[in-house]
């Protein structure tokens, strides 16, 4: 209903904010993410925005940019994950980050999440699996450990050369079992290519 909320940024107190969009201030939830490139009070923003209707309330929540609004809503999809939660994700991890945890399956990112437990780690890795790639086109090409705190890893830029050669996670994942944990980065694409075309 309201894809887009475009005005004056008048409070900061997160996660939430308010803006003034012609003289109506609007109540915005947005992730940590969001909140850490707002301007300072009195400044523009523009925020991609999902609209949430519940029995006990009408809310909204606001993203700095496409990719973020794009996860937040396939992490509504998955069973169990309210928007509240799905905010506290993208608020402990960035879009890459969270799509590196789902295509190498690491549940221990997940947890460290508040409000995350075990059993909720492994159900997102599970339902995400298929579906965050097809939301994030952009980043089956690109280096998803390119984040400041992710040390650049062989095996991450293997599988995103195989994700970015058009292979499914589950392919590339099984390809990359048998390589050595010291393999360089174009001889592992190699032997994943060579597994990959007996297969």
């Amino acid at each position: 209903m309201i894809g887009r909320i475009t005005g004056i940024l008048l409070e900061k107190t997160p996660p939430q904010i308010l803006v003034d969009v012609h003289g109506v201030g609007y109540e915005i939830d947005v992730p940590m993410s969001t909140f850490y490139n707002l301007p300072a009070s009195g400044g523009a923003v523009s925020l991609h925005t999902h609209f949430v209707v519940r029995e006990d309330g009408h809310f909204l929540f606001g993203f700095a940019t496409e990719e973020e609004r794009a996860t937040f809503r396939q992490l509504l999809k998955v069973s169990g994950v309210g928007a509240r939660m799905a905010l506290s994700v993208l608020s402990g991890l960035s879009v890459n980050e969270l799509a590196q945890a789902v295509a190498l399956q690491e549940s221990g990112r997940l947890v460290k999440v508040p409000g995350i437990g075990k059993k909720t780690a492994e159900r997102l890795l599970l339902e995400l699996r298929d579906k965050l790639g097809k939301t994030l086109p952009s980043l089956s090409g690109a280096r998803l450990a390119s984040t400041p705190d992710a040390p650049p890893d062989a095996k991450s830029d293997i599988l995103n050369a195989l994700l970015a050669l058009g292979y499914n996670e589950r392919e590339a994942l099984s390809a990359m079992k048998g390589l050595a944990e010291d393999v360089g980065v174009s001889d592992g694409i190699r032997q994943a290519l060579k597994a990959l075309s007996k297969g």
